[in-house]
């Protein structure tokens, strides 16, 4: 009789820690299966401070591919812009971050990397590091290839490890360097913007 308890005992004790030890691993994996069948449209509410200005954010997404498009102004108003950035591929979520509570680290690759100059100022031009790329005022000019200021080529940089989050707020990407550069694991961010949000 001793014996057979000591049995239910162990099974018992067992049981309560394998329940505890799936339970995370559940809830993790479900938050990565959210964040890799995102669906739809997210943006900035309004005008955040980027690279000297402002400028807003909107992410695309469908069937396991991401599109961006992001343009920068002078001016919280964005009445006096100066580029509009455009990338779009696949995307993959990975691990739970372990910096980063609640977010998961993401690779998003950039198959196409193109930009619009919005101004025709050349001091704004060369301040941006762009009087070299052969861009023309209001024209998309595929920079794929060659690269462009901060842009490197796809054939450099494809790839741009960050976070991502699902919060009530939003979506949240990480903050990224002064620098731009996250072509590597080791330059993801280690913390989070605020949410671009559902539309």
């Amino acid at each position: 009789m001793m014996i057979k308890t000591m049995f239910t005992c162990a099974l018992t004790a067992a049981w309560l820690v394998a329940g505890a030890l799936n339970a995370p691993a559940t809830e993790t994996d479900a938050g990565r299966a959210e964040l890799q069948s995102l669906s739809g449209t997210y943006a900035s509410p309004a005008p955040e401070p980027w690279y000297g200005g402002f400028g807003t954010r909107r992410f695309t997404f469908q069937d396991g591919a991401w599109g961006l498009v992001f343009i920068h102004a002078l001016d919280p108003e964005m009445k006096v812009e100066t580029f509009r950035f455009r990338t779009e591929g696949p995307y993959r979520i990975g691990e739970a971050s372990a910096s980063v509570a609640g977010a998961f680290e993401a690779v998003f690759f950039e198959d196409v990397k193109y930009v619009t100059l919005l101004t025709a100022d050349q001091a704004i031009v060369e301040a941006f590091g762009m009087a070299g790329c052969g861009l023309k005022t209001g024209v998309e000019i595929d920079i794929s290839a060659t690269g462009c200021a901060g842009w490197k080529p796809v054939s450099v940089c494809r790839e741009d490890h960050d976070l991502l989050s699902l919060s009530a707020d939003g979506l949240h990407f990480g903050v990224r360097p002064q620098d731009n550069d996250m072509c590597a694991a080791e330059r993801r961010p280690t913390a989070l913007l605020p949410a671009v949000v559902k539309q």
